[in-house]
């Protein structure tokens, strides 16, 4: 594949689906997701990677979006501010936040959203999950696992199916 500054349009409108809900679901906010979406691929266009496919693309920029994240998750600037929400009634407008399943993986641990993301909602299998996060695909595998299990308890039975 071509250098992503040779069509970094194409490359953009490809993956920002993507690379948004990565960041949307370790943000669980509809600003802060875009401020890292536009990191991501502020960091993709001054990179010098190549991609081997559009599969290898999306894998990179979602481990980026990801690592993008937690590092503003860890920011002591964030540690200091108080959510508006604690103080105000203030409803999310945001396609996301109807969703009730995508609502409730949100609310799970932080090392199970993104498995269960890029697992149901992406479709990468848990070998090419490992790889991505650095971890065993046993470990992968228990997470998700874990996970259907938590899912299971807050949405019911009904809704989950293994």
């Amino acid at each position: 594949m071509p250098c992503i500054k040779d069509g970094f349009n194409e490359f953009y409108k490809r993956n920002f689906a993507t690379v948004y809900r990565v960041c949307y679901i370790y943000m669980q906010d509809p600003q802060d997701a875009e401020d890292c979406t536009e990191d991501t691929f502020l960091k993709a266009m001054s990179s010098e990677m190549s991609f081997e496919d559009e599969k290898h693309e999306r894998s990179w920029l979602a481990v980026v979006a990801g690592n993008i994240c937690k590092d503003k998750l860890k920011h002591w600037w964030r540690k200091k501010t108080e959510d508006i929400a604690d103080h105000e009634d203030i409803s999310v407008n945001d396609s996301y936040a109807d969703d009730t399943v995508l609502t409730a993986v949100m609310a799970l641990p932080a090392k199970y959203k993104v498995v269960v993301y890029l697992y149901y909602y992406e479709g990468y299998k848990t070998d090419e999950i490992a790889k991505m996060i650095k971890k065993p695909a046993s470990t992968v595998r228990n997470l998700l696992r874990d996970a259907r299990n938590k899912l299971k308890i807050t949405l019911g039975d009904d809704i989950i199916e293994q």
